[in-house]
């Protein structure tokens, strides 16, 4: 009976550790929760519901990552943006910005989240927020917004040809491609925004930089079409459309102005510098030659909004 009972013992024990094992693993992940906004623009534009499953599909196989995508908006249940490491928001801004609603009750919960360290990221519209509503918050966690009539918006092809060493570059080769780039950001400590900078409470880094033309400068804007003078001032400037900060709290925050046009998810570099923003806000290492993926037209065709 002793060595029966010997046996019994030895697979208890190895139960347990294969057992306690699975669930460090688990639990090491990190968790990434990318939110579409609500449906708007024509076909094959601000496609936030079918981007934000394109995106988690490209990053399933990460190593260290969970990711959870939510579709049209806040979630009646907001307990899974509690437990998140970062959460990305990809969605209408302005006064419709899903941040801003609930009388600040969401703010609040972001402001609770975001200082034990949670990442945060703005695509597109998504980084446009009215200075009243959340602009000093916004400035403090992501390092700056788009401001109506300050900031502007023209469809332009920026040719991004040299990048910071930064994880987010990690494998991203010089590249050009036609969006609603926004440029002239209201930047924390009203900084251009072209530089790297250390301010107070966080370290700010422009990851895609390019210098609108003058004809880009002029104008026409989507909204209003412009040509604003104080933008037609600034000729000649490098201007940031993807920026990052390391925040005082330890966490990570990031903006990216581009993600009008849905099949600009194609291109294998645009795709690539965000998929590395993404991990990287959760404090992952992103490899050298960052985070591989690839899209298909169908995937392109697939989850789009019916506009």
């Amino acid at each position: 009976m002793k060595p029966f009972f010997g046996a019994i013992t030895w697979l208890l024990i190895v139960g347990c550790c294969v057992f306690c094992h699975a669930q460090g693993n688990s639990t090491s992940s990190k968790k990434i929760v990318i939110m579409a906004g609500k449906p708007s623009h024509p076909p094959r534009m601000h496609e936030f519901n079918a981007g934000v499953q394109l995106l988690a599909d490209c990053l399933k196989d990460v190593p260290g990552i969970e990711v959870r995508f939510l579709l049209n908006g806040w979630p009646e249940d907001d307990t899974v943006l509690s437990s998140a490491d970062a959460i990305v928001f990809y969605m209408d801004g302005g006064k419709r910005h899903e941040i801003v609603q609930e009388e600040g009750r969401r703010k609040g919960l972001l402001e609770k989240w975001l200082a034990k360290g949670v990442g945060i990221g703005c695509m597109h519209y998504g980084v446009e927020v009215v200075p009243e509503d959340a602009g000093p918050e916004f400035k403090r966690w992501i390092g700056g917004h788009y401001e109506h009539m300050f900031s502007c918006n023209p469809i332009w092809e920026p040719e991004f040809t040299s990048f910071p060493a930064h994880p987010i570059t990690h494998g991203v080769k010089p590249f050009k491609i036609n969006d609603e780039w926004y440029f002239n950001m209201r930047f924390h400590s009203d900084i251009s925004g072209n530089e790297p900078a250390d301010l107070q409470d966080l370290r700010f880094t422009p990851i895609l930089v390019a210098t609108p033309s003058v004809d880009v400068r002029d104008g026409p804007y989507v909204y209003p079409k412009g040509p604003y003078p104080h933008i037609e001032a600034n000729k000649s400037r490098a201007e940031a459309m993807m920026w990052c900060v390391e925040r005082a709290d330890g966490g990570r925050g990031f903006g990216f102005t581009g993600g009008h046009f849905h099949d600009n998810w194609g291109n294998e570099d645009f795709r690539k510098v965000v998929l590395n923003a993404i991990v990287w806000l959760a404090k992952v290492d992103i490899p050298v030659d960052g985070i591989a993926s690839s899209v298909t037209q169908d995937q392109l065709d697939a989850n789009l909004d019916p506009k």
